[in-house]
C-alpha cells in the first residue's frame, strides 16, 4: 500500500486533489476532519485547549467556536504553537489509526490530506509527499467563494503557515493548481499511473 501526503497551504486545493485521487482509487484520510473530532466536548484535549484559552473561546453548547479561537491563534504564534501541540499527538494517533484500518481492508493507496504535515514533522507517515501549490490570487478567490472568511483573515492565515516554496523543497511531487478542474485532473492521473500501483500489488 502506498501512503500519499497531499498537503499545501490553506485554499491550495488539498481536497479537491483527494477527490479526483478517491476516483482514481486511492482511499483518503482527512487529518484536519479527525482534529475536529479531537475538539469534541469534554474530551481530554477539549479540556486543555478550553484551561490555555479560556472559555470565552465556547459556544453557549459547550463546543468550541473555532472562529473565535482562530482569531485568537492565527495572529499570535506563540498561540499557535500551543494549539499545535495539544491537538497533533491526538490527531497523529487517529491518523495511524485510520491508516492500518486501510492496510487491513486491502487498500492499494491512501491520499493523507494533511496541511502541517511538514511542519509538524509527519512526513514519515508517508510514502510520497505531493505538495499542492496556488498562488495568492487563486486561494484569496477560492476562500472568499467557499467561505465565510476576509480576505484579511485569509491573508493572516497565510502568513501563519511555512511559504508554499519552503513546502516544495520537500515534495517528491509539487502539484500546480492555478488552472482548471480539467488541467488537476490530468496531472494528477499522470502521477498516479506513474506510480504503477497495481504493478506494485501484482509483485
Amino acid at each position: 500500500m502506498v501512503v500519499i501526503g497531499v498537503t499545501g497551504n490553506i485554499g491550495s486545493g488539498k481536497s479537491t486533489v483527494c477527490r479526483i485521487l478517491a476516483r482514481l482509487g486511492a482511499a483518503v484520510i482527512d487529518a484536519d476532519r479527525l482534529s475536529h473530532e479531537a475538539y469534541k466536548p469534554h474530551s481530554q484535549s477539549w479540556q486543555k485547549i478550553v484551561a490555555t484559552f479560556g472559555k470565552d473561546i465556547l459556544k453557549s453548547d459547550g463546543e468550541i467556536d473555532r472562529q473565535k479561537l482562530a482569531q485568537v491563534v492565527f495572529p499570535n504564534p506563540t498561540a499557535l504553537a500551543k494549539l499545535h501541540g495539544i491537538l497533533q499527538p491526538e490527531v497523529q494517533r487517529m491518523i495511524q489509526e485510520n491508516i492500518e484500518y486501510h492496510r487491513r481492508q486491502g487498500a492499494k493507496a491512501v491520499a493523507l490530506e494533511a496541511t502541517l504535515l511538514i511542519e509538524d514533522k509527519r512526513t514519515w507517515l508517508a510514502d510520497k509527499i505531493w505538495v499542492v501549490v496556488a498562488s495568492q490570487d487563486k486561494v484569496v478567490k477560492r476562500l472568499k467563494q467557499e467561505r465565510d472568511i476576509t480576505e484579511s483573515q485569509i491573508l493572516s492565515r497565510l502568513k501563519s503557515q511555512m511559504p508554499a516554496e519552503e513546502k516544495a523543497k520537500y515534495a517528491d511531487e509539487v502539484v500546480y493548481n492555478d488552472g482548471d478542474l480539467n488541467q488537476l485532473e490530468a496531472r494528477l492521473t499522470q502521477l498516479w499511473n506513474e506510480l504503477d500501483i497495481d504493478a506494485k500489488i501484482n509483485d
